[in-house]
């Protein structure tokens, strides 16, 4: 089930960082990844300026909007406006949050899920409506979140339920996995080696805010933390080395800081490789 979606390290695009990551090269970036929603139907200079580095370097898209935990049906017309975008710009891999993030209208938050077998069986059906109008393979996300919902599961077990109930992939999220260790007061390191190796197709690592000692925000708005890095460590000694993206919402520092922090990630690869003779 593992998916062959890129390699190496990559950063996530968003509209603060196209200007410079236009003269950027294999040599700093293996891949990037961007939010369909942002993306569908934009012309002109932001158009052409995507565009021309859709045809430079291997892209992923991440939505934002899916809902794929709710219960309004699911957008269909949303669904084929991001089919047609994944076509058009030859994206090869496609990438949800596993939450809830619409209701009547669209909430711009993701909001935590019942760990409940129930709900397992209903995001499964949701999840194989999505292949079946994509027609690719949907990655699911672990997210960040600051409350818990009745259930008879736990978050590991029910990740784990969801993939296999609806033979879909895995974006596992390595600081999504931290801050959560932290709110909710679990092993970290135990959740990453729960997860199922064949289905994780790529990872994420960011940064967050620290609100109280035990109370992290999932910001994606500064550098990643040393506890982080030696997460994802831990994950490339569990589950071998596997594609890994930075992600960065705002306060951009300088391109050259966000290339940094992408070279440590094949650096880290690389080390990884060597000592425990993991393959990429």
């Amino acid at each position: 089930m593992q998916a062959d979606v890129v390699s190496g390290a990559g950063l996530g695009l968003r509209r603060g960082l196209l200007a410079g990551l236009q003269a950027c090269s294999a040599s700093e970036l293996d891949f990037l990844e961007v939010a369909p929603e942002n993306w569908i139907g934009v012309g002109g200079r932001l158009g052409k300026q995507l565009r021309a580095l859709t045809e430079r370097l291997p892209f992923l898209c991440h939505g934002l909007s899916l809902n794929l935990g709710g219960f309004a049906p699911l957008d269909i017309e949303l669904l084929k406006a991001i089919k047609g975008f994944l076509d058009q710009h030859g994206i090869v891999g496609y990438s949800e949050h596993l939450s809830t993030c619409a209701d009547h209208a669209q909430l711009y938050d993701l909001m935590p899920l019942p760990f409940s077998e129930e709900a397992v069986k209903r995001i499964a059906e949701r999840v194989r409506l999505v292949q079946d109008v994509l027609e690719r393979p949907l990655i699911i996300e672990n997210v960040s979140a600051y409350a818990q919902l009745p259930g008879e599961l736990d978050e590991a077990a029910f990740v784990c339920a969801v993939l296999e109930r609806a033979d879909c992939q895995l974006l596992l999220d390595v600081n999504n996995v931290f801050v959560n260790s932290i709110n909710f007061n679990f092993d970290a390191q135990a959740y990453i080696a729960s997860m199922p190796s064949a289905r994780i197709a790529y990872l994420h690592v960011a940064g967050h805010y620290d609100q109280a000692s035990d109370l992290k925000i999932d910001t994606h708005g500064a550098p990643v933390i040393d506890p982080v890095w030696a997460l994802l460590e831990h994950t490339y000694a569990v589950h071998g080395v596997r594609p890994t993206l930075l992600e960065r919402d705002f306060n951009f520092p300088p391109m050259a800081e966000l290339y940094g922090e992408v070279v440590h990630i094949r650096q880290m690869q690389l080390a990884a490789v060597q000592s425990r003779g993991y393959g990429t």
